[in-house]
């Protein structure tokens, strides 16, 4: 029988739980097994210790699937486990119909995703082991989710690597091009052929409800108090300015919010149901931007919001260069300073309560993670100069190469270099449809961070 046999001086990750071998941790390989096929790994005296698919084609020569001996993967094998996932899903993403139902590696199911859109399946086949499994990892769905329509985007290069070719396509029933899902109470319609990845981001989803606290308690800053009014011989109490006058605008004490990278508007339209007072959205592709100004319109809040297509990179640092233009007048109206004000401001100069950076991976390996440190300072250092006194910046890293310490260290970096000290508020991760199991590091890609930012 055919087994693979590991280095007597390899590191013990796999007895640690971890559930990739590497090329490098191989001895040697006794028989002949195909791409795909469940071998038995052990140590180099011969000592069992898991099961899982092997393809020589990749680095992760072996992923692991079971601590058991386990001859094949069958219908009756994924049942069990999607029964797991589900019962998983269901305790914790409560009262939820969409969430991500199937977590690879978390989930003891390498190289497969499923996400759940109400009635609607989305798989990814990220691996040769799950690809040869396609019919029964379908068959098992149908039993235990009992779907409508599976549909299936393994459109990625990742598949590449694995010696396969992408592809996606309808693989059961019938499957809408778009499915509107509730989430913390928003509509929100995802495009499940052409959207990133499998259409969503649900990672995101209790990070999203974390900003509530954020959006309310400025009106105090327009001079906006509550006071007791009386009118047509009724006593009230009501949001009234500076000059004594009732304010009927109901969003009176609502933040101004920027969101930068938006894709589908999610961090808007939570912005939005929590009272902010004016949103903008902003993506620098323009499908991103449509399929957010829908969501928007969904949910009603389309005077609360303003769309912008534009590279983030470049908006902030316009509206950084157009605020700097306008205190050195401001200097040189008080004598501070000498300008040339014949010439007309820059554009820009914007400023917001509160700004929102969940930029994409900056860095997808090891070797870009330099780049990326760059590109997470930059955007942060921006982003913060732009967040009014005492507001807030709320930015996020879904880079697993920039680990949570190096996180920090950055937007540390950027705020010395800034003249801004921040208070972290909350430091979150990816929510409770993605777990993560412990020792194994590549799980924990998702930094999420609030922070209060004042002047120095």
């Amino acid at each position: 029988m055919a087994a693979v046999f590991l280095h007597k001086k390899r590191k013990p990750r796999l007895e640690q739980g971890h559930p990739w071998v590497y090329k490098s941790e191989i001895d040697r390989v006794d028989g002949e097994i195909e791409p795909g096929q469940l071998v038995p790994v052990q140590t180099h005296l011969g000592q069992y210790l898991a099961t899982g698919y092997y393809n020589e084609a990749s680095q992760i020569t072996v992923r692991i699937v079971s601590y058991k001996p386990l001859e094949a993967m069958t219908t009756e094998f994924f049942v069990e486990r999607f029964t797991r996932c589900l019962q998983h899903r269901k305790r914790f993403v409560k009262d939820a119909q969409s969430y991500r139902l199937v977590y690879g590696e978390a989930d003891f199911l390498p190289g497969l995703i499923v996400d759940k859109f109400e009635d609607t399946l989305v798989v990814q086949l990220l691996t040769m082991g799950m690809d040869r499994c396609r019919e029964q990892i379908v068959a098992a769905l149908i039993q235990v989710v009992k779907p409508t329509g599976i549909f299936e985007r393994s459109d990625v290069s990742i598949r590449e690597l694995e010696g396969l070719k992408q592809t996606k396509g309808l693989l059961y029933g019938e499957c809408p091009k778009h499915v509107d899902i509730l989430e913390n109470g928003l509509r929100i319609r995802v495009d499940i052929e052409e959207g990133q990845k499998t259409g969503y981001f649900f990672d995101q989803r209790e990070n999203r409800a974390a900003i509530a606290p954020l959006m309310t308690g400025w009106g105090h800053r327009s001079g906006i108090e509550l006071k007791e009014v009386e009118e047509d011989g009724v006593s009230q109490t009501l949001p009234v300015n500076a000059n004594g006058k009732v304010v009927s605008f109901p969003y009176w004490d609502g933040a101004s919010v920027l969101e930068c990278f938006s894709h589908t508007g999610s961090f808007t339209l939570n912005a939005c149901k929590f009272g902010a007072k004016k949103v903008t959205c902003l993506d620098i592709s323009e499908h991103a931007i449509e399929s957010a100004r829908t969501n928007v319109a969904l949910n009603g809040f389309e005077e609360r919001v303003e769309f912008v297509v534009a590279d983030a990179f470049e908006y902030l640092r316009t509206q950084v260069k157009g605020l700097d233009e306008r205190k050195v007048r401001a200097n040189a109206g008080s004598g501070k300073a000498k300008v040339d004000t014949s010439k007309p401001v820059t554009d820009g100069g914007r400023t917001w309560d509160v700004v929102i950076l969940d930029p994409p991976a900056f860095a997808k390996t090891k070797s870009a993670v330099e780049g990326a440190c760059r590109g997470y300072k930059d955007i942060n250092l921006h982003g913060m100069k732009l967040v009014n006194e005492g507001g807030y910046l709320v930015t996020a890293s879904c880079s697993y190469h920039m680990h949570p310490e190096l996180f920090l260290e950055t937007i540390h970096a950027a705020a010395t270099d800034a003249g801004k000290i921040l208070r972290l508020i909350e430091f979150r991760e990816a929510g409770m449809d993605h777990p993560r199991i412990l020792g194994v590091d590549e799980g924990h890609y998702l930094k999420f961070a609030i922070f209060e930012v004042r002047s120095k």
